[in-house]
């Protein structure tokens, strides 16, 4: 090489310059605004792991695994990786930290760049950045409906345009199985209209025909069984509890019966996000639950449910400049009966949109366990629902710095803008937005 020659990034990897990184800077905070109202706290990962992390998690017959994952062999043998996404990461430091068997139920978010050797477009870089989540310990509905409502506060609060959230289930292991066969069955019966990725698949990976974006295989498959069709009682009757509480809390979704994820971690719900001004491929997101995770990682058995967003891909489809976004305090919501979780999440949304960081406990635990959750949490006030709230529609409100109750004082059926002007009358303090 001579003196002049120049030295250009490598392929697939971007500098950020200065208007760039603040515009990226007011996409990420408005996010981690919304992420921190429900109570996520932010987890700093590695950017190397061990590599069979990830083939013991994504799937060793995944695309990510197979084709793009950076791998080496370290100096004293140990195959590294370059981390391609970071749920793994995180089930793995909350197994490393004990998180378990002192904070069962936690809830992470993280910021960073990812690796993935695939073919550089718009949008999508080899060294590329993801914003997510992870909520683990909760295996009911409603925490599936309230990460799936977090999303659609992100992508408001990121002025996403046009954006969509598809939904569908992917089962368990116990009705997935049987669906795998019908769907073997369904492809190998026009095996030869397939392309020679979806023709291992048949017996790697059946779920992923249905994601192939080939033309051919897209029509061939276009008659394929669908998984909401084979699901179990418990499955459907999960799929649709999630489904009436994003209806309780006005969060809009559409049905897609052919969407799948493409890490094997995922069961039951499943979603995608899709927007505006990014071509055909329009995805900016997804995620869904993975109950098994945690165990096959070497921890207990732990439910969880996540997602994450393209950072790049959400710059292409949003409206956002440049700018920081304010703190607020901390409330928490005690729904002391499943009849309560909808007032609950609802209300809890409105206290969100007006700049509260507020978290919803499970309904299956006893309100002593659920103070104490929430004073370790540092919440400043408790939000109660319970019978005589539930009979009379007005939550009890309680202010942990003074140990005072204001009982039946907080509507559960009215606006938002009655909720925050009852809050203010209580003494609330609202960050900005």
């Amino acid at each position: 090489m001579t003196a002049s020659s120049k030295i250009s990034s490598i392929k697939g990897f971007k500098d950020l310059l200065p208007d760039e990184t603040a515009r990226r800077r007011r996409l990420t905070d408005a996010a981690c605004r919304v992420l921190e109202t429900y109570g996520y706290g932010c987890i700093d990962l590695p950017l190397l792991e061990q590599s069979a992390l990830f083939t013991m998690s994504v799937g060793v017959t995944t695309d990510i695994v197979e084709k793009e994952m950076y791998a080496f062999e370290d100096r004293d043998g140990t195959v590294i990786a370059l981390r391609p996404e970071a749920t793994a990461s995180v089930v793995r430091a909350y197994i490393q930290a004990g998180l378990s068997r002192s904070s069962p139920v936690s809830r992470f978010y993280y910021v960073g760049p990812m690796f993935r050797r695939e073919r550089p477009q718009k949008g999508r870089l080899r060294q590329f950045h993801q914003i997510g989540a992870e909520f683990l310990g909760r295996e009911d509905a409603a925490a599936d409906a309230e990460t799936i409502c977090l999303v659609d506060d992100i992508c408001r609060a990121a002025k996403l345009k046009g954006y969509r959230i598809r939904l569908n289930s992917l089962g368990d292991g116990e009705c997935r199985p049987a669906y795998r066969e019908a769907l073997k069955a369904y492809a190998a019966a026009r095996v030869d209209e397939l392309c020679a990725d979806c023709r291992t698949r048949i017996e790697r990976n059946p779920l992923r025909l249905l994601d192939c974006k080939q033309p051919g295989c897209n029509a061939a498959m276009s008659d394929a069984p669908m998984m909401v069709d084979h699901l179990s009682e418990a499955c459907k009757e999960h799929h649709e509890r999630v489904l009436s509480l994003l209806d309780e809390m006005g969060v809009e979704t559409e049905p897609d019966p052919r969407m799948v994820r493409g890490l094997d971690y995922y069961c039951r719900t499943a979603f995608e996000i899709v927007a505006e001004g990014l071509g055909a491929q329009d995805s900016v997101g997804g995620g869904g639950r993975y109950d098994g995770l945690v165990e096959s990682l070497g921890g207990p058995s732990t439910a969880g449910v996540g997602f994450a967003f393209g950072i790049e891909r959400m710059e292409l489809a949003s409206s956002l400049g440049g700018g920081a976004l304010a703190r607020a305090e901390k409330v928490t919501v005690v729904p002391l009966d499943p009849r309560a979780e909808a007032p609950a999440l609802v209300l809890a949304r409105s206290m969100r949109a007006v700049g509260l960081d507020v978290e919803v406990g499970p309904s299956a635990q006893k309100l002593k366990a659920q103070m104490k959750r929430a004073d370790k949490a540092g919440a400043r006030w408790v939000v109660i629902v319970g019978d005589d709230e539930l009979s009379s529609r007005l939550a009890t409100v309680r202010d942990m710095t003074k140990k005072k109750d204001y009982p039946s004082c907080l509507p559960l059926d009215a606006g938002t803008d009655a909720v925050e002007a009852k809050l203010r009358e209580l003494g609330v303090t609202f960050g900005g937005s």
